[in-house]
């Protein structure tokens, strides 16, 4: 064995897998993750651990794993993180604990994300759930969305003796991991939905169908309800467009949209009531993870795929692990290339999208080098459907019916980064609900620090 380079991991052939939603990456089995496990040198300060926003001892889980005491391993695990099996497949693990390992210097870091994965699998695969030592505590803490930061907050306080009650606005708890990440990437019946009864079985209650802002409001659920502090993990579910001529045409989806369709309400399945339209050639304009999300759907889907993005490959947001599988797919990159308007038919469809082609510039405020218009080089390209994936903001709902909550110019709650406090005294946020769309990790972090914000607060009252 090379202890320089990973273990490989099996995949599902590209020109397999481009035409079903199974998932693309099979994991480790447990030779090859404990050989895999053999590679860490378990540094006495571990820069890993820095790397991971929810602190998971990442050394000592690996040394179980290489002794073959993965019941250990995933206790170790699961005191810091409520969805390691969420975690292992869409952290984007090479910028954060796999980006710090040591190992990764001079060769190949860790696969950290492989071995948790690992780990997670085999106890859902062998029935081993979280514990709760805590005696329970006379208190309750109502907690808005059942995505990553409403789950993490929600699974902390209940192992703190908290009695924690989640409401969900959809039909369907998981928030983005059940409408905005595709089947291929992270099952929802085995994957998400054993996670969520991993939280339950901490003695969290959940309610779907509850639109807080609507159906209840923050002021009611403190003073009517009797909840003694409320968290706000509601996302960041407001798809933006870019405001040119055409958007409004048949045809013109939000990334979200598209995904949600797919995801949520299975409309990839011909058995299903709400199908998708199917096209034959769609743009997606973007470049970020859900940019390569709705490009893998839609060519599952049948369709010919071109992602635009304006800047070049190296500024891609996307994970490199998600371009690569989006090029094997047989996905087309036009890059440096940016949308000017969307042309309908006489019926109001899309029929097509002028371009015009980019050059990078000085470098912007956020560092990386501005794209500028290179003149004279616009083109039309022959489309059916668009959809745009340029992140997402807040829903203005809770925000706008509680009186005494900060928000900032983009509509994002403001609250503090160590403990979620916001302006609102016994109201907690964290999440794409303050910072806008992130990652699910960092959703995660920002709820396991609410909940100890939450408990500093209770403790204290």
């Amino acid at each position: 064995m090379d202890v320089l380079k990973k273990v490989p991991v099996r995949e599902q052939a590209p020109d397999v897998r481009n035409k079903n939603f199974d998932e693309v990456c099979l994991g480790y089995n447990i030779d090859e993750a404990k050989e895999e496990a053999t590679r860490c040198i378990n540094c006495k300060n571990a820069k890993c651990i820095t790397g991971c926003p929810v602190s998971i001892n990442i050394p000592a889980f690996i040394a179980q794993v290489k002794d073959g005491n993965i019941e250990e391993a995933y206790k170790i695990i699961s005191e810091s993180s409520a969805l390691p099996a969420v975690c292992g497949r869409v952290c984007p693990q090479e910028s954060q604990c796999e980006g710090k390992c040591i190992r990764g210097i001079k060769g190949e870091a860790i696969s950290i994300g492989k071995l948790e994965r690992f780990v997670a699998d085999y106890a859902r695969e062998n029935n081993l759930k979280p514990v709760v030592t805590a005696e329970k505590k006379n208190k309750k803490v109502a907690v808005i969305g059942s995505g990553p930061s409403g789950l993490t907050c929600a699974g902390d306080l209940a192992k703190m003796g908290y009695d924690v009650t989640i409401f969900e606005a959809l039909h369907e708890p998981g928030g983005v991991l059940v409408y905005g990440i595709p089947e291929f990437r992270l099952p929802k019946k085995t994957v998400v939905a054993s996670e969520i009864e991993n939280v339950k079985a901490l003695g969290v209650k959940i309610e779907t169908n509850v639109i807080i802002g609507k159906s209840l409001t923050i002021d009611q659920l403190l003073e009517e309800e009797d909840f003694d502090a409320v968290f706000i993990g509601s996302g960041a579910g407001l798809p933006r467009f870019m405001g040119i001529p055409g958007e409004n045409a048949n045809g013109v989806f939000s990334a979200n949209e598209y995904l949600t369709r797919s995801n949520l309400m299975k409309a990839f399945r011909d058995d299903y009531d709400t199908p998708i339209a199917r096209f034959n050639k769609v743009a997606i304009v973007g470049g970020g993870n859900v940019a390569m999300d709705a490009a893998r759907t839609a060519l599952r889907l049948g369709a010919e795929v071109h992602i635009v993005y304006r800047r070049s490959e190296s500024e891609l947001p996307a994970r490199a692990e998600e371009v690569h599988h989006a090029k094997e797919e047989g996905i087309i990159f036009d890059l440096l290339t940016n949308p000017t308007e969307i042309i309908a038919d006489e019926n109001g469809w899309v029929k097509g999208m002028k371009c015009v082609k980019m050059e990078l510039g000085e470098p912007d405020a956020s560092g990386r080098r501005k794209p500028v218009e290179i003149p004279g080089s616009e083109f039309v390209m022959d489309l059916d459907a668009v959809i745009m994936s340029l992140g997402t903001s807040p829903n203005p709902l809770i925000s706008s019916t509680t009186k005494g909550l900060e928000v900032n110019k983009r509509k994002c709650i403001v609250a503090e980064e160590e403990n979620g406090a916001t302006s609102k005294t016994g109201v907690y946020a964290g999440g794409d609900a303050v910072t806008g769309a992130a990652t699910v990790i960092l959703a995660m972090g920002a709820g396991k620090a609410a909940a100890k914000g939450i408990d500093e607060y209770l403790s204290n009252k």
